[in-house]
């Protein structure tokens, strides 16, 4: 082996040493306190009505829904060219998906800010900007017959929030299970979970399932609220983060491309 391959191996070792070796057992580790400390509970989906001070974003998304919508259907006709889950986050997919029927559009990840995909939705970035503790954001879109195999997220400190904004029927074929409890999407409404718990993601019908995919921070008591601020501050500097932050910047850059060659496209 060459001297650039014994750094460039010594460099994948040391990286996947940090990452699974030491930080994903420090973030496993706190998940019991974390869910001691919650102030929404610890379950596998949350109500967003039982906790109306610490969910007052959700309304301002159900009721901006169709803004959001509109500039999903102008996406969906680059939907070819967007990138697969596992072309921006392969640390992420390397268990729940290898093919190209999950396409993505990433507006923020991990409070990382993408530019160019927000200026691209203007009225999705204005609305998602308002809500507090926002961290990540990006369209997730599953072509028919995609299945994404139980898998469990990276850290508890977070909880998710999906949108739907395209939901095909019939219902019962597209759903997600989240522990033991599966439900089911609906245009306009808001689901909201915590992707700790092992669950998994179906959508068997001929249609196209999107929605709007958000990590926001978890509302905890003091003093884990700080330890969690500290420690998504620490995940985003990481090398898990900064490494999907450059692949989202790589395919911006092809996206631009694409846009600038479409005729009808206002940006020209």
């Amino acid at each position: 082996m060459t001297e650039v391959g014994l750094q460039s191996n010594f460099k994948d070792k040391l990286r996947n040493f940090l990452v699974y070796g030491i930080g994903e057992p420090i973030l496993r580790g706190l998940e019991t306190s974390i869910g001691k400390s919650s102030k929404i509970g610890d379950t596998a989906f949350f109500d967003a009505a039982k906790y109306p001070e610490n969910f007052q974003w959700v309304e301002l998304l159900e009721s901006h829904w169709h803004l959001i919508r509109e500039e999903v259907d102008e996406l969906l006709k680059y939907r070819d060219d967007l990138p697969n889950f596992q072309d921006i986050s392969p640390d992420q997919a390397y268990n729940a998906s290898t093919d190209n029927l999950w396409k993505t559009y990433c507006l923020y990840g991990y409070g990382i800010k993408s530019a160019e995909s927000c200026d691209r939705c203007p009225q999705t970035a204005e609305i998602i900007q308002k809500i507090p503790g926002l961290k990540t954001a990006f369209f997730s879109i599953l072509l028919p017959g995609k299945h994404i195999p139980e898998h469990r997220g990276p850290y508890k400190g977070v909880i998710r929030c999906l949108l739907g904004l395209k939901v095909p029927e019939p219902r019962e074929k597209c759903r997600l299970r989240v522990g033991d409890e599966i439900r089911h999407w609906e245009e306009g409404k808001c689901m909201l979970f915590d992707d700790s718990f092992p669950h998994e993601v179906w959508n068997e019908t001929d249609g196209i399932r999107v929605v709007l995919f958000l990590d926001i921070v978890r509302p905890l008591k003091f003093p884990l609220s700080a330890v969690n601020q500290l420690l998504i501050k620490v995940i985003a500097a990481s090398p898990y983060i900064q490494e999907a932050t450059a692949n989202q910047k790589k395919w911006n850059d092809r996206l631009d491309q694409v846009w600038q060659r479409d005729p009808q496209n206002s940006r020209q």
